[in-house]
């Protein structure tokens, strides 16, 4: 035990000492290397931390022009041109790059990658996919597979998409909601072409991949009612309450029309009715007050509009109100009424759009696929909806 003892007593000096010199050596190599960088290096740093993108590209070209060897500064100005929207120039340091000998396998990758990226910005489809396609066994296998998926969807390539989107499956996200859109994009074509058992087959599968694909619901529907199976599509859309009600109103429409088709046109707008009062926020409201006062008249739609207000009020509430006020307002007072509409709709002139929930992009009609942030589902059924403080600008 005291031998123990006396050996812990020098090893520890020794063990101190050789801590203390390998930290002076590394405080060395660091102090070499910053010296050893252009003092405008540090110039174009302090323009980027500041915001001024420009400035600093102007510094790092110029560095990047006399200090060719920097392979690490050529990929951030690589990166900088492309940022800047300089995609010619952004491609032309990239494939400059590629060109050197001494980069080793992963610097490579990247430029490879870096590479990519530029075509896809510049919509170069087919080279960016030739690229990634290249890089599947690569450390930036991942990366090339989101890339192309990205692509696949651009190009419509759906087949592709899903393939690629399963081999992207992990544990933080299993992709079931977009390659189940990804089937519902082929069986819209399919409808589309009247290819009916091609477009069944591809709905079977989106909803194998994911059970509560309201999209695939819709669309079965409209097969069925295009078919003349009326019934049918009835019992589909009705469906959509099973998994999200508020999808119903995308169909509400044409699943009156089904009903009047059946001879059913007042158990359709029972039907409408009820389900606006157990979904109070099923965006049906101008549909049933039409409705209202196409099938029991203006005293109904009237009363039906006020109550609504009273137990749901809303902008559309208020409006639908107004709107039913002047059919029954003495012809001079609807002057004053007309006025109050029209500012009213001006001011809540948003309530009419749809908000992708995701980046805030609005736009009147309803959308799967985001234009804006390529998000998939990521608008809600709902006119006036949004999540996010911030909007893009609407089509």
């Amino acid at each position: 035990m005291p031998d123990s003892q006396f050996w812990w007593l020098i090893a520890f000096p020794v063990f101190f000492g050789l801590g203390w010199l390998a930290a002076r050596v590394d405080i060395k190599h660091v102090l070499s290397e910053t010296r050893s960088l252009p003092a405008s290096y540090f110039k174009g740093l302090n323009f980027l931390l500041n915001g001024e993108t420009n400035r600093a590209v102007d510094v790092y070209v110029d560095i990047a022009r006399h200090h060719a060897e920097t392979v690490e500064l050529q990929f951030t100005l690589g990166h900088l041109f492309r940022r800047r929207g300089e995609l010619e120039r952004a491609i032309r340091m990239h494939q400059k790059l590629l060109t050197r000998r001494d980069l080793n396998a992963v610097q490579r990758q990247q430029a490879q990658f870096e590479l990519a990226q530029d075509f896809m910005k510049a919509g170069l489809f087919d080279r960016a996919e030739t690229i990634l396609t290249e890089l599947a066994n690569t450390d930036y296998a991942r990366q090339a597979r989101t890339e192309l998926l990205a692509v696949y969807q651009q190009e419509k390539d759906w087949p592709k998409a899903i393939e690629t989107a399963r081999q992207l499956r992990d544990d933080s996200h299993n992709y079931q909601h977009e390659i189940a859109q990804f089937y519902c994009e082929l069986a819209a074509q399919a409808h589309t072409r009247s290819h009916t058992e091609e477009a069944l087959g591809f709905l079977e599968q989106a909803l194998e991949a994911n059970r509560q694909c309201a999209r695939a619901r819709l669309i079965l529907g409209e097969i069925a009612y295009a078919a003349g199976d009326h019934q049918a599509a009835i019992d589909h859309w009705l469906q959509l309450e099973m998994q999200d009600p508020l999808y119903l109103a995308l169909a509400a429409r044409q699943l009156l029309a089904a009903y009047e088709a059946l001879g059913q046109s007042e158990e359709g707008t029972t039907l409408l009715l009820r389900l606006l009062q157990q979904y109070p926020e099923l965006d049906v409201l101008d549909l049933a007050y039409e409705r209202m006062l196409a099938q029991r008249g203006l005293d109904a739609a009237y009363a039906f509009v006020r109550e609504r207000l009273q137990t749901h009020p809303t902008m559309p509430s208020l409006r639908k109100v107004l709107e039913a006020h002047m059919l029954v307002a003495p012809d001079e007072q609807k002057a004053e009424l007309d006025i109050i509409v029209k500012l009213l709709n001006d001011a809540t002139r948003e309530q009419t759009m749809y908000f992708c929930n995701h980046c805030g992009f609005k736009a009147k009609q309803y959308f799967w696929h985001c234009p804006a942030c390529t998000a998939w589902e990521a608008f809600a059924p709902v006119r006036g909806r949004k999540n996010r403080l911030h909007q893009t600008e609407s089509y």
